[in-house]
Order: C-alpha cells, then structure tokens, then sequence
C-alpha cells in the first residue's frame, strides 16, 4: 500500500458531489508525501449506481471516500466493516487491498474527537445536539467517548426523538430530548453540536449565553455560520466543519496510503479553496 510504484487511484463519491472538497486535501497530501503516480478524483453517483462502480474497480483503486446517500447503502458491498463504523451503520470510508478485499470505516467519528481535542476538549459533563439526522448519530457515538452526562438532543419531530433516543441506547449515552423549538436552552451546554442545514440556526444566535462553553458546527460553507460568528464575538471556542473535514481526511489518507498525513497541509489546501469560492 505504501508503494508509489504503478498508478493507485482513490475518489469521493456522492450525489450531489461537485461542492466536494475532499479533492483538494487529498491531492495536498499526495503533493506533499510526494505519491506522484497517486490520483484523487470525485464521481457523482447515486444508490442504484453504487454496485456496478464499485465491482468495475481494478487493483490499481486504493480507496474511496463516500458522502452522502452512500454512506450506509456501500455496507452490503464490503467483506467487512470496523467496530466504529457497524456502531452508526456508516461508512465514509473504503479502503481496497490488491487483493480485491473491501474494508469499511468511518473516520467522520474520530475525526470529530480530534477536532474537538484540537480545541482541548477532551472531556464535558454534558452535551447538546442541534438536529438529529446522519451527522447527529455520529456525534452521539464521539460523544460517548467524551462526555460523561446526559446529551440533550433538540429535535423537529416525535419520530427524530426516537430515533435519537434508539441511537442513545445502542451506543450507550444518556440521550433527552427536546423540542427544537427550546433549542435556544442547548445553547447553555459545555459543548453545543450544531448538525442542521445551513440556516437552520441563524435565528438563534440572539440567544448565544454571555460565557458560552465550546461550539461544533459541522458546516464549513457558508462559514462562519451566523450562529458560528456569535458563539466566537462572545470569546468563546468554535469547531467548523472544515476543521470535521481535515481530521477526517486525515485519517482515510493514512489508511489508504499507509503513510503519515499532512494534518497541516490539508487544512491550508482547504482553507484556500474556500477563500477562493467565498470571492
């Protein structure tokens, strides 16, 4: 896997994916280690045409990194899949040996730890969760790691709640939740995750508090989020969704390449293309 010798190819898939800037970092990283015969390609592909790409790949495919809808319907595809990944029933992540076997993983898990690691939150008494979609089981199973009380879920709907709660149990955190429309009382937690769409959360920046704990919102375009540039005015730490993206990135290079990632370089390569979009 470390051998540069012979072409390797790695992409991102997804539909929609050309918003995707998962490219830009690999590619940085493949810059800096000096893997010049290493490729980084991204393919919009949907469910239905999910199995015929990935049994047309060749042993020259190291990788893939998979976005949303696939994230769950590449699983059956796999010979195996991680611990962490079987826990939210996720894969962003495919590692593919020359042999032709296809491991699975999810790194966005670890990668939100390290984020927030990086911020030095290492440990919180409680947490709240703006949203319950994909991105929020994934926080719940990083927060089962980090927090040692309840984590507090604002929700749209009676049916989220369950599903919220269901994801509580199975990963082992104290999960409550409440109505989206008290969101506004999340924002007192030591650690405030923002999973909604861009937006969603405007209006409550009025109610950021006068000394608030850390924010994670997974959003990096547009970034700062309205919220984001409150939560910050206040003096407070923020986590952004490019900081999600690198540290995951991270991971999935060091697993297809087997070599140590430009942690560093990634994020400037990142930081660069969004500057470059926000003209």
């Amino acid at each position: 896997m470390t051998s540069t010798e012979g072409r390797r190819r790695a992409a991102v898939l997804g539909s929609p994916i050309a918003h995707s800037l998962s490219p830009v970092l690999h590619r940085a990283a493949y810059a800096e280690l000096g893997l010049d015969t290493w490729s980084y390609d991204r393919f919009d592909v949907d469910e239905a045409a999910l199995p015929g790409f990935v049994e047309g790949l060749d042993s020259s495919w190291a990788g893939l990194s998979l976005t949303m809808p696939l994230k769950r319907a590449v699983i059956p595809l796999l010979d195996r899949i991680s611990e962490t990944a079987a826990s939210v029933e996720a894969v962003n992540t495919v590692v593919l040996t020359e042999d032709g076997r296809r491991t699975g993983d999810n790194t966005d898990i670890p990668g939100m730890v390290a984020a927030l690691r990086e911020r030095g939150v290492d440990k919180v008494e409680s947490a709240a969760i703006l949203g319950a979609g994909a991105t929020a089981s994934s926080a719940l199973a990083a927060l089962a790691g980090i927090c040692t009380g309840p984590v507090t879920a604002y929700v749209r709907s009676a049916a989220r709640a369950d599903e919220m709660r269901g994801w509580g149990e199975r990963l082992g955190v104290d999960v409550r939740t409440a109505d989206w429309t008290d969101a506004a009382l999340g924002l007192r937690a030591p650690l405030v995750i923002a999973t909604t769409p861009a937006g969603t959360t405007d209006t409550l920046a009025q109610a950021v508090p006068e000394t608030p704990g850390t924010l994670f919102d997974v959003l990096y375009e547009p970034w700062p989020t309205v919220l984001a540039s409150r939560w910050a005015e206040a003096g407070a730490p923020v986590v952004g969704g490019l900081d999600l993206l690198v540290h995951q990135a991270v991971l999935q290079v060091e697993q297809m390449t087997g070599r140590d990632a430009p942690l560093a370089v990634m994020r400037a390569a990142g930081e660069a293309a969004l500057a470059v979009r926000g003209r």
